[in-house]
């Protein structure tokens, strides 16, 4: 009995020992339980944000100006005060640039589908798990994305993510040109072509290809047989006149690859073919200008590959999440909402554009037959993302300079190979930004209405109308 009654208390001790320890992981693991609700912070605080409307001239911003606790608008072009109210009658028409704004409205409407919460420690490695830089369920989108609108096939291609244009064809270039060779390529495209296959071509100096301009400079007899390697952008629909194009020297070059950036009529024998997601999602900032390239061989993919692991190691992780939810509320249902949207939105500004310099004898517009659609399978009129201006008269030589006079910024025609007399208006803006450009497109033609009717023959100096 004595012995029994000498291991109780022991025996007791270690128990209560025992029962503390569970109770205190017990305690642990109910205190730090997770919490599904850890995101409404996040929540809260774009909602907020969403909520501050800027009078609809304008958008606040998460990662915005921040004044005494509340978000700054920022206003849209001409206008101002602390709500954007406020509108400046005499401000130039900014539309120079091709911020793709005029989807803002589409994508309010469906806040709720597109939204996207960030976890702080998302990604956080160099690569996915299969030690690529690519996200596996983005490349299935959006080969699912091109089979359903039927611009691309997808079949056999590879699929290779840039930060923008400018890095990824600047890395398709570097792939298709010789690096054993004493001769660079000669990279080329056809006039009107896009700024950016002179600058970045130039920008980069490469010992392995330069920009020659003109590709139909290379077409004559005495150029076709030559063994130089050539490159040529194939742009289409063309940045900046909207017309569908065709390669300039296929079939001339023993040695030629095309380039073709944006959407277009795609044919299988393509070296290489660029597809943007501006093309669908118009947001070059949303993505950090995430834009994608289909690739038909497995060499050109390889290097363009290691081009961009050395860049940049790759497309921001968060970018291509951001991307793949956008696409799949692109997808949702018959996937016909944001391309009808869009489309009916071009079309209306590009036919209040035409009618009102449809009267007009100084100024003229690109001329664009309705083409097959084959997404909507059936013939649709134009609905240009840029409006390619022409001065018609010898006077008006410098045409940026004489719109500029009359309250319109636009970009100027050299910049695409062409010359002065030709300037870009982006169309793709905020309904703000074309609504001013309109305003001072009406009363240019107007004043040249009131000269004609006068019988006076006034220089460019007459259309200040700001």
């Amino acid at each position: 009995m004595g012995q029994l009654q000498r291991w109780i208390y022991p025996a007791g001790l270690l128990c209560s020992v025992i029962l503390n320890v569970v109770f205190v992981v017990l305690y642990v693991q109910m205190n730090s339980k997770w919490k599904p609700d850890w995101s409404k912070s996040a929540a809260k605080e774009a909602e907020a944000v969403a909520a501050v409307t800027c009078s609809g001239h304008g958008r606040a911003y998460s990662d915005g100006l921040v004044v005494d606790g509340s978000p700054v608008c920022e206003c849209n072009t001409c206008f101002e005060g602390p709500d954007c109210s406020q509108f400046s009658p005499h401000c130039a028409a900014d539309v120079e640039s091709g911020d793709p704004l005029f989807l803002e409205p589409f994508w309010m409407q469906h806040a709720a589908s597109s939204a996207v919460v960030i976890m702080g420690w998302h990604r956080m490695s160099y690569s996915y798990s299969d030690r690529s830089t690519i996200s596996q369920e983005l490349d299935k989108l959006i080969r699912k994305l091109h089979a359903h609108v039927g611009n691309a096939n997808t079949t056999g291609r590879f699929i290779v993510f840039g930060a923008g244009s400018t890095q990824l064809l600047n890395a398709a270039v570097h792939a298709l040109s010789p690096h054993n060779s004493s001769e660079p390529a000669k990279v080329v495209a056809t006039i009107p072509y896009y700024p950016a296959y002179k600058s970045q071509t130039e920008f980069f100096d490469s010992v392995h290809f330069h920009f020659e301009g003109d590709a139909s400079m290379y077409m004559n007899s005495s150029t076709s047989n030559t063994t130089s390697t050539f490159i040529e952008f194939v742009t289409s629909p063309n940045n900046p006149d909207g017309k569908l194009s065709k390669a300039v020297l296929r079939a001339l070059m023993s040695k030629q690859y095309m380039i073709v950036p944006t959407t277009g009529l795609i044919s299988l024998q393509f070296q290489l073919l660029q597809m943007t997601i501006s093309c669908c999602l118009p947001f070059p900032s949303l993505l950090v200008m995430l834009e994608w390239a289909l690739v038909k061989e497995k060499d050109v993919f390889e290097a363009m590959t290691t081009y961009m692991s050395r860049n940049t190691e790759g497309v921001s992780r968060d970018s291509q999440l951001r991307a793949l939810k956008l696409l799949k509320v692109v997808m949702e249902g018959s996937g016909r909402e944001i391309f009808e949207f869009s489309s009916k939105t071009m079309k209306d500004r590009w036919d209040q554009l035409n009618k009102t310099l449809s009267v007009s004898k100084h100024f003229s517009l690109q001329e664009i037959t309705p083409q097959h659609c084959t997404f909507f399978q059936r013939v649709r009129t134009p609905s240009p993302a840029y409006a390619w201006l022409k001065c018609e008269r010898r006077e008006d030589k410098d045409c940026p300079a004489v719109i500029r006079e009359a309250g319109i910024i636009g970009r100027n025609g050299t910049l695409y190979g062409s010359n002065s007399s030709y300037v870009r208006l982006s169309l793709i803006k905020t309904q703000d930004d074309f609504d001013v450009m309109l305003h001072h497109l009406n009363k240019l033609v107007t004043k040249e209405k009131q000269n004609v009717k006068n019988g006076i023959n006034h220089t460019s100096s007459s259309y200040i109308s700001l």
